[in-house]
């Protein structure tokens, strides 16, 4: 079942009622909100797309149907925003604008990640990459109100002394914008267990780390990127059914950045019905809403919490807890967190 088919579900199954749909979005335009999973390149918007192409580009060649059928569909949307990355022109726009289009929602805090190696060339070197994201995030961040970090990814198809070197270098803007590490890419033929001695690595370099795992059904990366240090867990789907588990992290206090849109639209569950928000909830983790990726999903986190509120009986109260948890494992520092905090509140 797609999307708009449970949409238009809801809406049938509680007889159109309009006012209770009215009340549950004024209550998410008002909520300050704080999103930890959202990558840079699928997320710009058509018209920086555009404008860095210079010509039209269709919605299709950027964003998934709602019949999107695989992971491997979802990613072929990934080529036209990594073409408009390449320069220190285009990184700095690109930050700018996905900043901008989080502050039409009161987006009040993000970590944007993004792989610096994917946009080094023979003209851009990793370190000016990074100066290049982080121009335009503090550029937003003044014209915007938006508090920031960037997290950087290592790729799991590079190869370990690229990825090394990336963190190295990374390292060095750590506290000066780069917040965080994370692992991506293709879980199945790259599995957790091959990267420990990276991140073992980025633990020597004092680089706290968000990992990708348990996207593709597979509990092992979410147990061996637990056991490799990670302070929070990038989609986590995997993680469903496993008692054992669930209670190790929610003792942890170890973050769930789930994005439940993208999550279905890659097939990361069988089917809606399956989705675990719910049962991470009630396990006591402290799960947070994330977009992934706002024009490949063509989403916003406003869509993301009227879809949970509507499809899983998520309550009113149990929305600014999600904003809570994602401030509590924000990789932001204390004078950060109390800022935010007195927003939330």
């Amino acid at each position: 079942m797609n999307i708009s088919r449970l949409n238009r579900k809801w809406e049938t199954g509680n007889g159109g009622n309009m006012e209770r749909e009215e009340n549950i979005r004024d209550n998410i335009i008002k909520l300050p909100k704080i999103e930890l999973h959202c990558h840079l390149d699928g997320s710009l918007s058509r018209e920086f797309v555009e404008k860095r192409l210079g010509r039209t580009v269709q919605e299709a060649e950027l964003s998934v149907s709602d019949d999107c059928t695989s992971l491997a569909q979802y990613l072929e949307k990934f080529d036209l925003p990594g073409q408009c990355i390449q320069d220190e022109k285009g990184l700095e726009g690109a930050a700018y604008d996905v900043l901008k289009g989080m502050h039409r929602e009161n987006v009040v805090y993000a970590e944007i990640r993004f792989a610096p190696l994917l946009s080094e060339n023979e003209r851009m070197s990793c370190e000016r990459v990074i100066e290049a994201a982080l121009k335009g995030l503090e550029r937003g961040k003044k014209d915007f109100g938006i508090e920031y970090g960037l997290i950087v990814c290592a790729m799991r198809h590079h190869g370990e002394e690229q990825n090394r070197r990336m963190l190295h270098t990374a390292r060095e803007f750590l506290g000066a914008g780069v917040c965080a590490a994370d692992l991506a890419g293709a879980e199945v033929p790259y599995p957790m267990s091959g990267f420990m001695e990276l991140f073992k690595y980025a633990k020597q370099l004092g680089l706290p780390f968000t990992i990708h795992a348990g996207e593709c059904g597979n509990a092992q990366n979410i147990i061996d990127a637990v056991e490799a240090g990670a302070a929070r867990i990038g989609h986590g789907i995997a993680m469903r059914g496993h008692d054992d588990l669930e209670r190790q992290l929610s003792a942890k206090g170890i973050g769930i950045e789930l994005c439940p849109i993208s999550n279905l639209q890659t097939k990361a569950v069988a089917s809606a019905d399956e989705y675990p928000i719910r049962e991470f909830l009630d396990a006591g983790l402290k799960v947070t809403i994330n977009t992934d990726n706002r024009t490949v999903s063509n989403t916003t986190l406003s869509k993301e919490l009227e879809f949970i509120e509507k499809t899983y009986g998520i309550r009113d109260e149990e929305l600014p807890l999600m904003m809570k948890n994602a401030l509590d494992v924000a990789f932001a520092d204390d004078a950060v967190k109390e800022r935010i905090f007195r927003q939330l509140v």
